[in-house]
C-alpha cells in the first residue's frame, strides 16, 4: 500500500488557524461556524490556493485589483472572493468582469466608491454585492477607511442610495502596533451600536470584519465575525523591495 501523502504546510498552518479560531470563538460563547476565516493570498501563487481548496477551503482574499483579476479565472468557480484592499473607482469595471464569484467587497470608504460599484452591478444584472464600510479605527493617514464619526454616514448611503450593494457590516485594518488593538476593535463595536441605532437593525445583522494574523483571536473576543487571515497561513509575504518598506503582513 502507498504511503499517504504529505500534508502541505499551508494545509497544515490552515487546519492550526481553524483550531484557535475554534477556541476563540467558544471563549466568546459563540460557535466557529460564526466566524468566517478568509485566506489572504497576496503575492502568492495560485497553486498555493489550488491546495487550500482540495483540501475544503473556499473562502480567500486579496489587497490588489490586478491579483484576483489574474488568479480568480485560473480557480473553480465555487471559491467566495472577498475582496479587502482599496480600490481606485477606474478599477470596478476590471474587478467586477473578472470575478463573477466576488462574494463581499469589504473595503467602501467613500460614496464615490460605492457608488461605481452600485452602478456596474446593475448594468451587469448581478445580484447585490455584499459589502462592508471601511472604518479608520486607528486615525493613521496612511490608512483608507471614514473616520468613526462618519461611519453612520456612509452606512446610510450605501443602504439607502446604492441598491445594488448589500450593506452587510464594517471592517477595520487596526494599527502595525498589535498591543493597541483593543482600542481599534472597541471602536469599530461602537460605530456598529450608533449604525444599528440609525438603520433600526440588530447587531447579528452588522458584520464585524477585523482582526488578521496577528491579533485574530482577539478580535474573535471582541466579536469579530470575519478575520483576514494572510501570512499564518500562506507564509511570510514576497514583496518586490520597493513595496516591502510601507507594507505588512495580514
Amino acid at each position: 500500500m502507498a504511503a499517504p501523502a504529505v500534508e502541505g504546510a499551508a494545509v497544515s498552518a490552515l487546519r492550526s488557524v481553524l483550531h484557535r479560531v475554534r477556541q476563540a470563538s467558544e471563549k466568546s460563547g459563540r460557535k466557529a461556524e460564526q466566524v468566517r476565516v478568509v485566506g489572504v493570498s497576496k503575492t502568492k501563487p495560485v497553486s498555493l490556493i489550488r491546495q487550500l481548496y482540495d483540501a475544503g477551503h473556499r473562502c480567500f482574499g486579496e489587497n490588489y485589483v490586478q491579483e484576483i483579476v489574474e488568479k480568480a479565472p485560473q480557480l473553480p468557480l465555487d471559491i467566495e472572493w472577498h475582496y479587502i484592499g482599496h480600490l481606485q473607482s477606474n478599477k470596478v469595471k476590471s474587478l467586477l468582469a473578472a470575478v463573477p464569484s466576488l462574494a463581499m467587497f469589504e473595503s467602501v470608504d467613500n460614496e464615490k466608491i460605492a457608488n461605481q460599484l452600485d452602478r456596474f452591478i446593475g448594468n451587469a444584472g448581478r445580484e447585490p454585492l455584499k459589502v462592508l464600510v471601511q472604518v479608520n479605527t486607528s486615525g493613521e493617514a496612511s490608512k483608507s477607511g471614514v473616520e468613526p464619526s462618519d461611519c453612520v454616514n456612509l452606512v446610510k448611503h450605501v443602504k439607502l442610495g446604492c441598491p445594488n450593494l448589500e450593506f452587510s457590516g464594517l471592517m477595520t485594518i487596526g494599527m502595525p502596533d498589535y498591543t493597541s488593538t483593543p482600542e481599534n476593535f472597541g471602536s469599530l463595536k461602537n460605530c456598529r451600536i450608533e449604525v444599528c441605532k440609525a438603520l433600526g437593525i440588530t447587531e447579528e445583522r452588522c458584520e464585524l470584519s477585523m482582526g488578521m494574523s496577528g491579533d485574530f483571536e482577539q478580535a474573535i473576543e471582541m466579536g469579530s465575525t470575519n478575520v483576514r487571515i494572510g501570512s499564518t497561513i500562506f507564509g511570510p509575504r514576497e514583496y518586490p523591495k520597493q513595496q516591502a518598506f510601507n507594507l505588512r503582513s495580514i
